[in-house]
């Protein structure tokens, strides 16, 4: 992947939409996350015109307190998984991300400064200053790879006034299976941490 990658959300729609590109400008995917869902399913597409399927994030079950997020391809492969921790999660953001394959985690997507997240939040729902707090604040999650403890991906949020936009960057090296797990694992915790606040 062509790092950084970025993530950009539309604050003003009903529904989240994100939109993904790398540094050359070019769209990796995108997302519209349907409301109103029994239980939470993400389709991920190459584009905006919704044509052609990449990807799908299913959770294992309805109450996504400690749910487990599955990434399939559209011929139904597994390319790995995210699944919160769910008490650990309350404070300060933790994610266990599974490589394609894996059945124990990989990685571990961690909040690096719980109270940036938070004030961020507060101030965020302020009229007028909350405009502003995406220019003073920068929440970022860190990709740790479980097995000797070393970064892969960092993902912080960048200054933007109409709308959330993340910078994700490459911190260590992780196979092409690895890197797709944590981008779909990024997308995810994006899309759970907006509605956490």
């Amino acid at each position: 992947m062509n790092y950084p990658i970025t993530f950009r959300f539309k604050l003003i729609a009903l529904a989240p939409q994100i939109y993904v590109t790398d540094a050359t400008g070019r769209t990796i995917c995108y997302v519209k996350q349907k409301l109103f869902r029994f239980r939470e399913k993400v389709e991920v597409f190459t584009d905006d015109t919704m044509q052609q399927l990449v990807a799908t994030i299913e959770a294992d079950r309805i109450i996504d307190w400690s749910a487990r997020y599955t990434f399939k391809a559209r011929n139904g492969q597994v390319l790995g998984a995210i699944g919160r921790r769910g008490m650990k999660s309350l404070w300060k953001a933790h994610y266990d991300v599974f490589a394609p394959g894996a059945q124990s985690p990989t990685f571990a997507i961690q909040e690096e400064n719980p109270w940036t997240k938070m004030l961020d939040g507060f101030l965020g729902g302020i009229p007028i200053l909350g405009m502003f707090s995406g220019y003073m604040l920068h929440p970022s999650y860190i990709a740790t790879r479980l097995a000797g403890g070393s970064p892969t991906l960092r993902l912080t949020k960048q200054p933007a006034l109409f709308e959330g936009r993340f910078g994700l960057t490459q911190q260590g090296q992780a196979e092409e299976g690895e890197q797709l797990a944590l981008l779909l694992s990024f997308l995810m915790m994006n899309l759970l941490e907006r509605a956490r606040g």
